[in-house]
């Protein structure tokens, strides 16, 4: 009964760590981590132990025989990463055993223990606190402008991929281990500078991510009704920047520029049966706007041609078992040509999902999701507000239009300029050498400054590649600090609380948070739903302003461990 990993797979590579028989690749050391889309696991070598089960942070593991019926594919997909090879040989042999990534080591030295401030909470954020935290006396500060933490988990993962959210049972261990300091609804660059958290810390580490969409030039752009689709990302999760974002949903049909996986994750969310979405997180205004949508048919358009696509084959398997999704003639045409020519086994299994899929010329009888492929926009059509959007055919003057009432983008995202750290605006990352900040003009490192996640290498991989990313940058930390590089701080660690009030009295700390997160779930239990979000900063605030709802002791400990 071999196991299988699913569509939720977050890529953090703790299954592979837990494997007795190596049989779980890639594993970090080998050169396709760092962009495979999933992990994958040899049904041949398999011994059904359980141990990646256990292992896995978002259960997206399970054995081939319980698997739930929407997760199918990925048997054959786990199976077909492997080479086929002779009956009975297993790849790679049993007796090997996975690579140990070894964690950084520390050798003490100065006044104070090693104190590093963290900007940002999400999974770069947090996994490099996991990874100082391996070491005994360390401490860690983690500083987040908003008054919940851990990203684009919980504001970026669609609600209706709540296995993907799991990932917070451990974010939540890891930010009540000895050592570990929220500073919630503090922003860096308004309440506090760099240079104030280098005065009070060894180093300070960016995980900041690159939150912001790379925009599309072009006419029309700026009409009401024209936007992003991380802005509609952040509306339905209730990101309390996106709380009020005009959602538009009274034409027929949206059109999407771009086919990554937030493009899908958008047009899903979009076609989705609102009852369905009653059971999730969705934020509620984003619930009510959506049971009155009049939107039968999502667009999803891209430059290139279908062996181009830039979605993962677990978010297209994903996709077509949760809505209908159609193809016009001209592109079931392309996908049979790319099928004659591609070589990747992946694209292969992507390009053969797409030419079994409907014919878009067929009736729309309950809202659905088109591909639409060699299409290059042109401009935005309508006075007031969209009416469609014109594009050409990729590499021609020839002229398509696609009526529509709401344009989104999704076309990448691009990091943002660290205030007193150097930036490369082209990559959208700043400049680093292993996770350790450099100033290109100069090549001279930037000193106690280090990168990691999204706003380190740029916008690629997921959750769990930022495991992996970020013990690279603590152990150039570490060896850093083991070197004598980085400058002792200026004052203890109870200072940092103290600076830290002055300049921000709302600062919400992990008990604050635990507040909010109760309150959070508690409003859910009524709902039979994960939890109800608040959505707006002052609402949080007024959770954590009485913590009579966390027990007593939970504070005197959490007060305690933080001292």
């Amino acid at each position: 009964m071999p196991h299988v990993i699913s569509q939720a797979c977050c890529n953090d590579a703790s299954c592979v760590f837990a494997c007795p028989v190596y049989c779980i690749h890639p594993s970090p050391d080998e050169p396709d981590f760092a962009t495979t889309e999933m992990l994958y696991i040899d049904p041949d070598a398999c011994v059904d132990c359980g141990a990646c089960v256990r292992a896995c942070p978002v259960d997206a593991i399970y054995p081939d025989t319980a698997l739930p019926a929407v997760q199918l594919p990925f048997i054959e997909i786990n199976k077909s990463y492997y080479p086929k090879r002779a009956e009975g040989v297993k790849l790679p042999p049993t007796s090997k055993l996975a690579p140990i990534l070894p964690a950084a080591e520390l050798h003490q030295r100065g006044k104070y223990p090693l104190t590093v401030a963290i900007v940002g909470s999400g999974p770069a954020a947090m996994y490099a606190a996991d990874e100082l935290l391996t070491q005994p006396g360390v401490l860690v500060n983690m500083f987040e402008k908003l008054p919940t933490p851990y990203g684009l988990v919980r504001a970026g993962v669609a609600p209706d991929h709540q296995h993907t959210k799991l990932v917070t049972r451990l974010f939540d261990e890891i930010s009540w281990r000895r050592g570990f300091s929220f500073f919630l609804n503090v922003e860096i660059g308004k309440h506090l500078s760099h240079a104030d958290l280098l005065e009070h810390h060894h180093a300070v580490l960016y995980a900041s991510g690159a939150l912001h969409d790379r925009r599309l030039e072009i006419d029309g752009m700026d009409l009401p009704g024209t936007g992003t689709a991380t802005e509609l990302v952040g509306w339905y999760n209730g990101h309390p920047d996106f709380v009020d974002v005009p959602v538009d949903l009274s034409h027929e049909r949206v059109v999407i520029v771009g086919n990554g996986n937030v493009a899908l994750d958008v047009a899903r969310i979009l076609t989705c049966n609102p009852d369905k979405l009653a059971d999730t997180d969705i934020a509620d205004h984003a619930l009510a706007v959506l049971r009155e949508s009049r939107v039968q048919e999502v667009v999803i358009v891209a430059r290139r041609g279908p062996i181009d696509s830039a979605f993962t084959l677990p978010e297209l398997v994903g996709l077509t078992q949760a809505v209908d999704v159609v193809l016009d003639a001209e592109d079931h045409a392309r996908v049979r040509n790319d099928l004659a020519t591609v070589r990747d086994n992946f694209t292969r299994q992507k390009l053969e999902i797409l030419a079994k899929l409907g014919d878009a010329s067929a009736p729309i009888v309950k809202p659905r999701i088109r591909f639409a492929y060699g299409l290059t926009p042109a401009r935005v059509l309508g006075e007031s507000r969209p009416t469609a959007m014109e594009f050409t055919v990729t590499g021609t003057e020839e002229v398509r239009v696609i009526d529509a009432g709401l344009v989104l983008t999704s076309i990448g995202y691009h990091g943002t300029p660290i205030a007193d750290l150097p930036f490369d605006d082209d990559a959208g990352v700043v400049p680093n050498e292993g996770g350790r900040v450099v100033d290109p003009t100069t090549g001279q490192r930037v000193p106690g400054a280090y990168v990691s996640g999204w706003i380190k290498r740029g916008t690629n991989g997921f959750i769990g590649t930022n495991k992996s990313d970020s013990l690279m940058t603590i152990q150039t930390l570490a060896a850093d600090y083991n070197a004598g590089l980085l400058r002792e701080p200026s004052t203890g660690p109870r200072a940092v609380a103290r600076m830290v009030h002055a300049r921000q009295p709302d600062v919400i700390d992990a008990a604050g948070w635990k507040a909010i997160d109760k309150a959070e779930i508690a409003r859910g239990d009524s709902q039979d739903r994960p939890r109800v979000k608040f959505t707006r900063v002052p609402d949080m605030l007024d959770e954590v302003t009485d913590y009579s709802d966390v027990p007593l002791l939970q504070n005197l400990l959490g007060a305690l461990r933080r001292s």
